[in-house]
């Protein structure tokens, strides 16, 4: 690209979502951050943003272009502090995404990591679609099942998720233990909405139960958790968040076939910067008790 000043205003104008914000951020008056973006889209020939009373979304081609521009940006912010002796500064925006289930374990990490870093943005992204790492969606991902296949992606094996078959006490007073789960027919039952969930655990529970039993449905991880948690039936459970909650009681030993590898993955591009391997470094070490059975 011809003019990466114009690139990076409008990056910043994406990230501010507002034009003065940008202003502030680059030290520079608000008509300049204006004239980059017009004469950037004027090149283009497309609209990057629309223009609203709260301030500019960016469209979709925006969306593209600032995924780009933000993955430069990091590897410039990378190489000036090389240059300038500052090699092994860690600050800057980190993005760090992973299944939603895996919140509770991620923020105190996230928030420890920000407290020894205290330059760092931390952005932790959660949605249900794979944000893609080699348009600079995100710098670091967990990621589960089968391991990612992606080009230019290094992929390292992590730890294991581990699951177990819980139950609050007073469904346990109500309904009673049943022995296993042979002798669990008439019990009600906690699982994913979709029959052919790939999650090992509910195509296990799907082959054990009849169907009628599974009285409580959704596709949302955290409504089931939280289903169990209100006492709806006999459903899945984080195994480290469950054996730290007194209400909940362990239906079954957890077999090895309900756990799911996860995956810790970065793009090559960023692999090594100093942000990057700082995070991995220290995600690593503080997830060295995650694996529970």
């Amino acid at each position: 690209m011809e003019n990466w000043d114009e690139i990076k205003t409008a990056y910043q104008v994406a990230r501010m979502g507002t034009v003065s914000g940008a202003a502030d951020v680059l030290g520079v008056h608000h008509a300049t951050v204006i004239r980059h973006i017009d004469a950037l889209e004027a090149r283009l020939g497309v609209k990057l943003f629309q223009r609203h009373a709260r301030g500019y979304t960016p469209t979709e081609a925006g969306d593209d272009l600032f995924r780009v521009a933000q993955a430069t940006d990091d590897q410039f912010s990378q190489l000036s502090g090389r240059i300038k002796g500052r090699g092994t500064e860690v600050s800057g925006e980190l993005v760090v995404t992973s299944l939603v289930s895996l919140a509770p374990r991620m923020v105190p990490v996230l928030t420890d990591f920000q407290q020894q870093h205290p330059d760092v943005i931390v952005r932790y992204l959660t949605g249900d679609r794979l944000f893609r790492l080699e348009y600079g969606e995100a710098h670091v991902a967990v990621r589960a099942g089968n391991a990612p296949d992606q080009p230019d992606n290094v992929v390292q094996p992590f730890v294991r998720t581990s699951v177990g078959l819980y139950a609050t006490r007073k469904y346990i007073a109500d309904h009673g233990h049943p022995d296993d789960i042979a002798t669990a027919k008439g019990h009600r039952f906690v699982s994913h909405d979709a029959a052919d969930n790939r999650a090992p655990f509910h195509k296990w529970l799907r082959s054990q139960v009849s169907e009628d039993d599974i009285t409580f449905r959704s596709a949302d991880v955290r409504a089931l958790e939280q289903a169990v948690l209100a006492g709806a039936g006999i459903g899945f459970y984080p195994v480290l968040e469950a054996r730290a909650n007194p209400d909940l009681v362990e239906i079954m030993t957890p077999r090895e076939d309900w756990s799911a590898p996860l995956w810790l993955v970065t793009h090559v591009d960023l692999h090594r910067t100093n942000k990057v391997q700082a995070f991995r470094t220290f995600l690593k070490d503080r997830s060295k008790h995650w694996k529970v059975l």
